[in-house]
């Protein structure tokens, strides 16, 4: 009883943080329809940021955080800048544009293991409780996970809803031939949504640091698991993202119960194959 405590907590806990790479990754992937794979190294580039302002220049962990939350989403404009923009002038096919992103990919990979180093990097300056349910556990920080995932979804939520760029995001993403027929700047939208995500993207980062620590293969892991969570939830929905990570997270614990931690990733690949078969539209249906 005690384990299935453990691995359910652990299915929120993990889904929380699930959700907010997923959420990142929808805006970009579903405004822009860029297959943005160097999410998951921004991310990570993201983090170690956080890390060196809060372990080597000695800043407080929460100014370490918005100025490393500030910078990510710089990365994610440039990103947008110097690699996609050029190929979205020239209305370059979607698979270049693929192949372009997994060439960032690589690059930001290295470039984080070059200027940092190969080591796990941890911080041991922000103390945290522990609070036992029998002989099962969590954490503050686990808990702040699922705070910040609700309150970002909520916060993006209501600016897609309530502001003018939102509701413009929302035009874009329905359809960027129209929006563009109407006069609206998709560029600036582009530009916003990449900084957004990004910024989106820091937030877990910030946490995972806290919890596991960071190394410089931590974003193929976040962007594989973003991306099957957009498109098990539905591409396009943010609440779709939302509880496509939900579900992937619960369908990995669940699935530790009698299946090593090793499959974890295939496990992911079989949610994702049937979803493809069944439901390619995702859980939840647009239009």
């Amino acid at each position: 009883m005690d384990l299935l405590i453990q691995l359910a907590l652990n299915g929120i806990f993990n889904g929380a943080h699930f959700a907010l790479l997923a959420m990142g990754f929808a805006l970009i992937f579903g405004t822009t329809g860029v297959v943005h794979f160097a999410y998951g190294p921004v991310y990570a580039a993201g983090a170690y940021i956080i890390w060196a302002l809060a372990a080597l220049a000695g800043l407080p962990f929460w100014l370490a955080v918005l100025l490393g939350v500030a910078a990510t989403a710089v990365l994610g404009v440039l990103s947008y800048l110097l690699v996609y923009r050029p190929f979205e002038i020239k209305q370059s096919p979607a698979f270049v544009v693929l192949v372009a992103s997994l060439g960032l990919f690589i690059v930001v990979k290295n470039l984080i293991g070059i200027v940092f180093g190969t080591g796990v990097k941890t911080i041991d300056s922000v103390p945290y409780d522990i609070y036992f349910v029998g002989d099962a556990f969590f954490t503050t920080v686990q808990l702040v996970q699922v705070a910040a995932a609700l309150l970002v979804g909520c916060g993006i939520a209501l600016f897609l809803r309530a502001s003018r760029y939102g509701k413009a995001i929302r035009g874009m993403a329905d359809s960027r031939e129209m929006a563009t027929v109407i006069g609206i700047d998709t560029t600036r939208l582009s530009i916003i949504v990449f900084a957004l995500g990004s910024a989106v993207s820091a937030v877990a980062g910030a946490l995972i640091l806290l919890r596991d620590g960071l190394n410089p293969n931590m974003g193929f892991g976040a962007v594989f698991i973003a991306f099957v969570a957009v498109i098990v939830g539905g591409v396009g929905s943010l609440r779709g993202a939302v509880l496509g990570a939900l579900l992937l997270s619960a369908v990995q614990s669940l699935g530790m119960w009698q299946i090593p931690t090793e499959w974890q990733n295939t496990i992911v690949f079989v949610v994702l194959f049937g979803f493809l078969l069944a439901r390619p539209s995702g859980i939840v249906r647009q239009g």
